[in-house]
């Protein structure tokens, strides 16, 4: 078999199938991914991956102090005063009280968030909120802020100090949270007192 002989086979079969060929190109419009776009989050509705790695460290030192003092000394009456008689009398306070304290809080987690607006400066708003239930604890994290497309890794993940704005909530809820919590007695103490 011939070259010419496969050539009249591929048009006849072309002709007889009423088929027709199209050029497709390798670029690929209206956003979708192709195999060469990158897949970092860019679009609403896109999700990436905040690592939280948070350090806060706070330290107070307080110190008061006060004192005074004061004396009164009276001389004898005359005259018509000779009812008072010498008499002295003098008095001091002071007050002296310091204080420190260091608070110290770490926490370490990751979120993945949506990307819910994107700004006319290509930044991106995300949101989202992850919640892990444990032994009928639920410890909920909540995170909110405005990241920078440069910032996204390559991974679709961005430390949580490169986000703008952020609002990063935890919280809980269950039986072991409620006995962490000051009773009423209590409170109504510390407001009082």
């Amino acid at each position: 078999m011939t070259k010419k002989f496969f050539a009249a086979m591929l048009i006849a079969a072309f002709v007889l199938g009423g088929g027709t060929l199209e050029a497709k190109s390798l670029w690929v419009d209206n956003g979708a991914m192709s195999l060469y776009a990158d897949k970092k989050a860019r679009n609403v509705g896109d999700i990436l991956t905040i690592v939280i790695n948070e350090t806060t460290t706070q330290t107070a030192t307080k110190a008061r102090r006060n004192s005074k003092s004061g004396s009164i000394n009276v001389s004898t009456g005359t005259g018509i005063f000779d009812f008072i008689r010498a008499f002295s009398a003098s008095g001091g306070d002071s007050f002296q009280a310091d204080g420190s304290a260091v608070d110290t809080n770490r926490f370490n987690a990751q979120i993945t968030v949506t990307v819910v607006e994107v700004l006319p400066n290509d930044n991106m708003i995300v949101e989202g909120t992850q919640s892990i239930w444990q032994n009928r604890d639920e410890h909920k994290i909540t995170l909110r802020g405005i990241i920078r497309r440069d910032d996204v890794t390559m991974n679709n993940t961005v430390p949580s100090n490169k986000v703008a704005d952020a609002s990063i909530k935890f919280d809980g809820k269950g039986p072991l949270n409620a006995k962490q919590r000051q009773g009423i007695l209590t409170q109504l103490f510390n407001f009082l007192f």
